[in-house]
């Protein structure tokens, strides 16, 4: 059922879809279907979707606040991020912990890699593979940490519009750092049966491997909120109007271009799509939220109650899923279902919504309307 659209409407659906995608992927790692191989072949980007909304949304409340008012408050960012990500984050990882029948894999990564997001970093599926998701998280975690360091250090020595040529050079050195590694670390392993550990080591989990995604977010918040500074015309009015103008063509684009991705980097571990596979999929989803975006476009100008409520359990849903699915398959087994059957599928599914609405009700929400108390006077 659809109704009229609200502001930014078009990036709920777009959420809905990351998690769809990811949820898919991860289901592939259990018993499942045959269709589910297939479908959920490419489910991996939807990771880098949530990148590129990530690095979108959080780079425009900074850049909205430094074009009103020169700065932001470091502190209030800090606030709002740990009492949207740390609460149900903390929570999962304590039921991880103390409840081993939650794990999906045989192995869990020491306590301290979660506290600290480190976990992406060197992460072996073959001894860490429970919760072993939480690596995307780790690395938003540092550009959260990161991104408004980096603004206030730029507002600090005036650098405006002239340092938006360091996006391009991050882009650049993504490529650059990505084939460099592969040659060095992964070339010498041949078809030896380390070669698709050491790759999702040194190319998949490694944030240097996988800023593409945030950086186009970056760079499409800066033309998006295309306003004057007080200082100069640090964002692109007529830039933002070209590119929302068309968002039917531009959604057709983003789509034709993801089944081109998709046939060209179907075996994303060669040398040619360790380099170019992350960047492109970061542009065609970087193509695809401007489209969303985009006034004219049929995302959005048409909201729908599903994929607003996906939306809303997107977080909760990433952090559980993997351990829902296991329990339940693990449960309903023993009535007789069979764990590789759509009837299982569809349990799954039912389980890992209800378990995400649960973490969501007496987690995730209190949590952010106390976050919005204490902020509302400011």
């Amino acid at each position: 059922m659809s109704v009229t659209g609200a502001p930014l409407v078009g990036l709920t659906h777009l959420r809905a879809v990351a998690i769809t995608l990811v949820f898919v992927y991860h289901y592939r790692l259990f018993a499942h279907p045959a269709w589910v191989e297939r479908v959920g072949a490419f489910g991996w980007t939807g990771v880098d979707l949530f990148f590129v909304l990530s690095g979108f949304l959080i780079s425009r409340q900074l850049f909205r606040a430094i074009a009103s008012t020169g700065s932001f408050s470091l502190r209030e960012f800090y606030f709002k991020r740990a009492l949207r990500i740390l609460p149900a984050y903390l929570v999962v990882v304590a039921g991880y912990f103390l409840f081993p029948w939650l794990h999906e894999r045989e192995a869990l990564p020491s306590l301290w890699r979660f506290l600290t997001f480190t976990q992406n970093f060197g992460l072996d599926l073959r001894t860490s593979g429970t919760f072993s998701h939480a690596w995307s998280l780790c690395i938003e975690e540092q550009f959260y940490l990161l991104l408004p360091l980096c603004l206030l250090a730029l507002i600090a020595v005036r650098a405006g519009q002239r340092a938006s040529w360091l996006l391009g050079l991050m882009f650049a050195m993504g490529l650059v750092a990505r084939g460099l590694v592969y040659l060095k670390q992964l070339t010498p392993l041949g078809d030896s049966d380390g070669f698709a550990v050491a790759w999702y080591q040194w190319i998949y989990y490694p944030t240097w491997g996988r800023l593409d995604g945030l950086l186009v977010g970056i760079a499409l918040a800066a033309i998006y909120e295309s306003r004057e500074s007080r200082e100069s015309r640090a964002f692109r009015p007529a830039l933002r109007a070209a590119l929302t103008a068309h968002g039917h063509w531009l959604l057709a684009l983003a789509v034709a271009l993801w089944a081109v991705t998709f046939w060209l980097f179907a075996e994303p571990e060669s040398l040619t799509a360790s380099v170019l596979a992350f960047p492109a999929i970061a542009i065609v989803y970087g193509l695809l939220v401007v489209a969303a975006l985009s006034p004219t476009g049929l995302l959005a100008r048409h909201s729908s109650r599903l994929t607003h409520w996906l939306a809303t359990l997107s977080y909760s849903l990433y952090l559980t899923h993997k351990a829902y699915i296991h329990v339940a398959q693990h449960q309903l087994a023993k009535t007789g279902l069979d764990a590789s059957g759509n009837a299982m599928f569809v349990c799954c599914i039912a389980a890992s919504l209800l378990g995400a609405l649960a973490l969501h009700l007496a987690v995730e929400r209190p949590f952010l309307r106390w976050r919005d108390r204490v902020l509302r006077p400011r």
